[in-house]
């Protein structure tokens, strides 16, 4: 999985009806922030080299406090959750909460501080222990209780919990992605009628020009100081980038892919295909998909969540950009038609793999493809 780095002009949210007309399914939430963070997350590839797993090298990753840094500087994300705790204490006056995934532990202090009776803090990694002396130092221990481990290996001191609360969202929603552990928590501990937060995700998709960045980093391969090295650009292309995309460079309109219903979901859902048709807003060259996903939390007492898409504050999330073999000529009003197969790797679940069947017959270009992409 590719990251790059650009200019990040990135408007702010906008509630026009220029934006509700782009995509009809696209929810509004109100302005959680008054800044973003641009901080790149950078991705290790480790080698198997012991006796770990590739989710025991995921859980080390999270020990280390600069991926905590820049998650708790991600203010879309981190005042968002804020916000929903703080504003609708109402959910969590006297009620028993299980944070999953609780890294530092802001949501459960935050949980504590709103009026939650208790807050089982769970976290595999090594930050647990940093949790529990951060829970000491705010004076919180006899609300919060951290627990070291995973999810599925634990266990709680009571038998259920009223709220679930997770910032579980990885990459194009799904990489790296701890939904399933959510899930696991779901079933086993909440109570009939108890809440899950956030209960809403969606992931969208929409088309981009991006003849320079494509020309630099995959053509770039096919004429190395003379030499051919195009068998690097097809490994280059497989590879989803994580990115801040321009919102001058989209060029259709943006389609609902895909919502999940995180309080009723199977942890099969995750796998799914669907269709999409993209219509060209204007005349434009399209080198590129780009994916990026919404959040909502709709049992509050005013509907509050985020959006990751190229209209939106920038967060650490960004956008994932699915580059096309073909250059696209493509004129106003003609669409861009397939469908996209997305499943957990069968060998790394928190791996992401990806098949896009995209077809586009218009005026000027005929192209019908399969791509399949991999976000390791």
């Amino acid at each position: 999985m590719g990251q790059r780095k650009n200019d990040n002009n990135i408007n702010q949210c906008s509630s026009s009806k220029e934006d509700a007309d782009m995509n009809n399914n696209h929810l509004r939430f109100e302005e959680a922030v008054d800044e973003s963070s641009n901080l790149d997350q950078s991705m290790c590839d480790i080698e198997e080299s012991d006796d770990k797993t590739s989710a025991d090298y995921y859980f080390d990753s999270y020990s280390h406090f600069g991926i905590h840094e820049e998650m708790l500087k991600d203010t879309v994300r981190t005042k968002t959750y804020q916000n929903v705790i703080y504003q609708n204490r109402f959910l969590f006056k006297n009620k028993v909460v299980l944070d999953v995934g609780a890294g530092t532990g802001i949501l459960s202090l935050f949980c504590a501080k709103a009026g939650a009776e208790h807050v089982y803090a769970v976290e595999c990694s090594h930050m647990a222990d940093m949790a529990k002396e951060i829970v000491e130092a705010n004076g919180y221990s006899n609300v919060v209780t951290v627990l070291k481990g995973k999810i599925e290996e634990i266990e709680l001191p009571v038998a259920k919990v009223d709220i679930i609360i997770s910032e579980w969202m990885g990459y194009f929603l799904l990489f790296e992605n701890m939904l399933n552990s959510v899930l696991y928590a779901r079933d086993k501990w909440l109570v009939d009628g108890g809440v899950v937060l956030p209960d809403k995700a969606s992931l969208h998709l929409t088309a981009i020009e991006d003849t320079d960045y494509k020309e630099d980093k995959i053509e770039f391969w096919n004429n190395v100081y003379g030499f051919d090295m195009s068998c690097i650009k097809k490994q280059a292309i497989m590879e989803p980038l994580v990115d801040t995309v321009d919102q001058n460079q989209i060029a259709t309109n943006c389609q609902l892919l895909k919502t999940m219903d995180i309080s009723k979901m199977a942890p099969g859902d995750a796998s799914f295909t669907v269709p999409f048709k993209l219509v060209a807003e204007r005349d434009d060259y399209i080198h590129a998909l780009v994916a990026y996903f919404d959040v909502s939390f709709t049992k509050c007492h005013k509907l509050m969540g985020f959006s990751t898409g190229p209209r939106s504050r920038a967060t650490h999330w960004k956008q994932t950009v699915l580059y096309l073999e073909d250059v696209l000529t493509i004129c106003e009003g003609e669409a861009i038609v397939g469908s996209m197969a997305v499943a957990p790797n069968k060998k790394n679940p928190r791996d992401v793999d990806i098949m896009l069947k995209y077809s586009l017959n218009g005026r000027r270009c005929n192209v019908s493809r399969v791509q399949y992409y991999k976000m390791r």
